[in-house]
């Protein structure tokens, strides 16, 4: 099956506006309770699921990483989920700014090439660029997007589902 895989591009590129406003609402909260940034970016839905911050970083990693594999350009590398808020937020503006750069030409074709992934685990699979980006990354994009929601709203942060469209639908 044949995908348009630059659609993926503009989604993830919105999805980054999505969590650059969830963290201005979680920074909002977090300020109101007299709390820093550093245990904001360390708030966790349970103890034994990672924190805010590295919800956050995948989520960059991810929107930055699959479209360049898709397109066949170089891989950007992975941002350190120890960054601070500043940092986090500079990430966010260069994920945002790569995907803008890209173009439908970069992935015209390529559903079908066949790509080679170490996932960390002991696992290489081979799978059309097109599965990888609409089943592999794009879930995970927006797993790690929901905890994100998830973590702010279990602290209390006022968001609600309109968030989730801070740019219009």
């Amino acid at each position: 099956m044949t995908t348009d895989l630059y659609l993926f591009a503009t989604l993830y590129r919105r999805l980054l506006d999505v969590i650059s406003h969830l963290l201005d609402k979680g920074e909002a909260h977090a300020a109101g309770l007299g709390e820093a940034e550093a245990p904001m970016l360390d708030w966790r839905l349970i103890d034994d699921m990672q924190p805010l911050r590295f919800q956050v970083a995948v989520v960059v990693n991810f929107a930055r990483q699959w479209p360049a594999r898709g397109a066949g350009l170089p891989v950007p590398e992975a941002i350190d989920a120890g960054l601070s808020l500043a940092g986090l937020r500079e990430a966010l503006a260069e994920a945002k700014t790569d995907l803008d750069r890209l173009t439908p030409d970069q992935f015209a074709g390529r559903s079908e090439t066949p790509l080679t992934v170490e996932l960390g685990n002991g696992m290489i699979p081979t799978l059309p660029a097109g599965q990888w980006i609409a089943n592999f990354a794009t879930t995970n994009l927006y797993f790690h997007a929901s905890i994100v929601y998830a973590i702010l709203r279990a602290k209390g942060v006022p968001i609600g589902k309109i968030d989730l469209f801070p740019t219009g639908l």
